[in-house]
């Protein structure tokens, strides 16, 4: 079992920036792979970013490319999510989660441990 804890989430104005922490406990961290999915009111989850289990390896949606950054630190058994030039339709429950594959994959399924996600408002 692994358990993910989210935080860092809060209430910004476009343009501005935020940076959530995902804290991993149980077990070692780096035999995951890790992931950042968000789900907006009255949508489906989405893939955000990826992260392989070294940190060599990084994955992102189209619309968060140049503007997010997903990285990882092993000792602290944390992984991070930079979000700058944020904007209105980045609103959402922004959720970390771990997969025993080698660097993840784009979807839910490929994920099989799961935070309990934290609040992105960004406000035009």
């Amino acid at each position: 079992q692994v358990q993910l804890v989210e935080s860092g989430g809060g209430l910004v104005q476009a343009g501005g920036s935020l940076r959530l922490s995902c804290a991993g406990s149980g077990r070692t961290f780096s035999d995951y792979a890790m992931g950042w999915f968000r789900q907006a009111p009255g949508k489906e989850r989405e893939f955000v970013a990826r992260i392989s289990r070294s940190g060599g390896m990084t994955v992102y949606e189209d619309s968060v490319k140049g503007r997010f950054t997903i990285s990882r630190d092993n000792a602290k058994n944390t992984v991070y999510l930079q979000m700058n030039s944020l904007k209105p339709e980045d609103t959402a429950v922004y959720y970390c989660a771990a997969s025993s594959g080698r660097s993840g994959g784009d979807y839910s399924r490929d994920y099989i441990y799961w935070g309990q996600g934290t609040q992105v408002t960004v406000s035009s």
